[in-house]
């Protein structure tokens, strides 16, 4: 895997700011955890994400694509070959009328914010969830009774082929916490959204209200990759763990939250592998328990 050679490449299509190099993956995820990544590039178009992968396929070098690192985890040794983080350079937005065209890049809750603005309302939400709107998108991400499949009218991906392609609702297959994009692997690069007429202060309201139960009852004050697990069927990820004794259960600064048994926190220099088995410790103890299988809803990637 001839990694020089493919940032020698990389260069000559997008801007050497855009590319970094042995890059910490601490500094890309909200679980602040992670080894680094052989090379990272933060894309501004569509041209750039095609011409990367193109490379990588054409070369051999295996490639990951994410949005804002929110519920993943990079494993201590980091992750081999090229990371596409589409992000903070890819985030247009357009508005006309009842609709929103945006690019994947855009944070959640900058969406919101901006939606709440046009007066329309379906994306209050989103507010408080970290992570990008493609990223959301790939997993029908929900809070509070929402999720994006409800607001959702097509998505522009590329395809297998990296290919551009355009998905409408009724093919995307939304399910809980998955889509056809998860499936198939495909990347998202912009997304329809059709919303309603609002009002911007309800909306306000309801953000704010939203807002503040999070405070109450969710640790956001401590790095994490929210909820941690699936909710299994007929039950809740955070009681079931609650319920087992395992509520500020600690292995290293890895810890299931005493404010919220639902979430693994980050309380200063958790590894990867704290995390992991953190985790394994708590599906062992909830299978033998209660006969429950728990998958976790945190993304587990990078070299073992």
């Amino acid at each position: 895997m001839d990694i020089q050679a493919l940032y020698e490449k990389l260069i000559l299509e997008i801007p050497q700011e855009a590319i970094f190099r042995n890059e910490s993956m601490k500094k890309h995820t909200s679980f602040r955890i992670g080894g680094p990544a052989d090379l990272l590039i933060i894309p501004s178009n569509v041209k750039e994400i095609q011409y990367a992968i193109q490379l990588c396929r054409d070369m051999g070098i295996p490639y990951f694509v994410m949005g804002n690192g929110s519920n993943l985890l990079v494993r201590d040794k980091g992750i081999r070959g090229l990371v596409i983080k589409i992000s903070e350079r890819f985030k247009e937005v357009k508005v006309e009328e009842n609709q929103i065209h945006a690019q994947a890049g855009i944070l959640l809750s900058s969406l919101s914010r901006i939606s709440i603005q046009a007066s329309l309302t379906g994306l209050e939400f989103c507010s408080g969830i970290p992570g990008t709107l493609g990223g959301a998108v790939t997993m029908n991400a929900g809070a509070y009774g929402g999720e994006m499949k409800d607001v959702v009218s097509s998505v522009t991906v590329l395809d297998r082929n990296n290919q551009v392609k355009r998905i409408d609702h009724e093919q995307l297959e939304f399910g809980y916490r998955s889509s056809v994009i998860q499936k198939e692997g495909y990347v998202v690069l912009e997304v329809g959204l059709d919303l309603k007429p609002g009002d911007m202060e309800t909306s306000q309201k309801i953000v704010e209200d939203l807002t503040r139960r999070r405070r109450e009852k969710q640790p956001i004050s401590y790095p994490s990759a929210g909820s941690a697990f699936k909710r299994p069927v007929g039950y809740y990820a955070g009681k079931l763990i609650q319920d087992c004794g395992l509520k500020g259960m600690r292995i290293g600064d890895a810890q299931i939250s005493e404010l919220h048994a639902g979430f693994i926190i980050n309380l200063g220099n958790a590894t990867a592998s704290d995390v992991i088995t953190l985790i394994e410790l708590v599906k062992d103890k909830i299978k033998t328990n209660y006969g429950v299988e728990m998958h976790p809803e945190i993304k587990i990637v990078g070299e073992k």
